[in-house]
């Protein structure tokens, strides 16, 4: 148990819940709350990212990416722990358990109300389940030529955050996406960190990530513009929130930008990589960027419910008059 529970690589996992944070609270600071959806939704991602790391492992195993080259820490195939075989087996279960968990998602959402919602995100769920098995795995692994980066934006970025609030309000609006990139931007600039750290033992993997593909010092332009980035379009977000959403439109309201708070781990962050000479030792920093954009999605969500108090409120006298 305890080495499956490595090779879930428990410590990506906020990362990848942080996109349905913010969806989620977006829709509830509209005053429409669906916890069913929000569960499957969490519920859904999680299998999705623990799937991504069972077959990362285990095509990262099979080709001999992962060797004595490698940072990291080492993975579960590459260290004997756990069989290819049993690993395959294991893909296999948790690809069935995430289609069984967003098809139940598909069915809180829309039950038989909207054919074509559900068939849409029904598709959607299978190309993110085939996409996560594929990033590593096959002779045609899409992670082997620098494509693993659109994979993390669209799926942990866009797809997380409008699809959840999509969900529970049924409209998209457009105000979101601001925040939906910076959280696809946060996630791509950990996988970026990833493949800066492991640059050196992924080239003579023949693993064509962005950073071999232009080198590790484009590699760190490319970092600062997915942070700083993020970090402007989410303070964008904020000012429009707080300009035209929030429950006071037109007034200044300093609860809105609690968020600003995780913006100084983040800064010291790039502070780091930007006076790093040796990739080894950014390792230390995957986990606390992962943490950050973790942070700074909880503070973003909560700004916005600034006013939760209002609602409940009207909640509790909900159950006061049905009483």
């Amino acid at each position: 148990m305890k080495h499956w529970i490595e090779a879930a690589r428990v410590r990506t996992l906020p990362l990848s819940v942080s996109g349905i944070i913010v969806g989620s609270f977006y829709a509830m600071s509209q005053s429409i709350f669906n916890w069913k959806i929000v569960i499957s939704a969490l519920s859904t991602t999680l299998l999705l990212q623990i799937l991504s790391n069972f077959a990362n492992d285990y095509g990262d195993g099979m080709k001999g990416t992962d060797n004595d080259d490698r940072v990291g820490p080492k993975r579960a195939i590459q260290s004997g722990v756990i069989s290819p075989q049993a690993m395959k087996k294991a893909i296999m279960i948790t690809s069935v358990l995430t289609l069984c968990s967003a098809v139940a998602l598909i069915y809180v959402a829309f039950r038989d109300t909207n054919i074509t919602y559900s068939l849409f995100y029904l598709i959607l769920g299978i190309l993110a389940i085939f996409s996560a098995i594929r990033y590593t795995v096959g002779d045609t692994a899409y992670g082997y030529r620098g494509y693993g980066d659109v994979f993390v934006f669209i799926f942990f970025g866009l797809v997380s955050t409008i699809g959840v609030s999509f969900m529970v309000l049924k409209t998209i609006d457009p105000l979101l996406i601001l925040p939906a990139m910076a959280i696809g931007f946060l996630s791509t600039g950990v996988l970026n960190l990833n493949n800066m750290r492991d640059e050196e033992s992924d080239r003579k993997s023949n693993k064509n990530t962005i950073v071999v593909k232009i080198g590790g010092a484009k590699a760190k332009v490319y970092h600062y513009f997915l942070l700083v980035s993020a970090m402007v379009l989410a303070l964008i977000f904020a000012i429009c929130f707080d300009l035209y959403k929030d429950a006071n439109p037109g007034e200044f309201n300093a609860d809105i930008y609690i968020f600003l708070l995780a913006y100084i781990p983040i800064i010291k962050h790039l502070i780091t990589v930007a006076k790093n000479k040796d990739p080894k030792k950014l390792d230390p920093e995957l986990k606390k960027l992962a943490l950050s954009t973790f942070a700074l999605s909880i503070l973003l969500a909560l700004s916005m419910i600034y006013f939760f108090t209002d609602i409940l409120l009207q909640i509790y006298l909900y159950f006061t008059q049905q009483n």
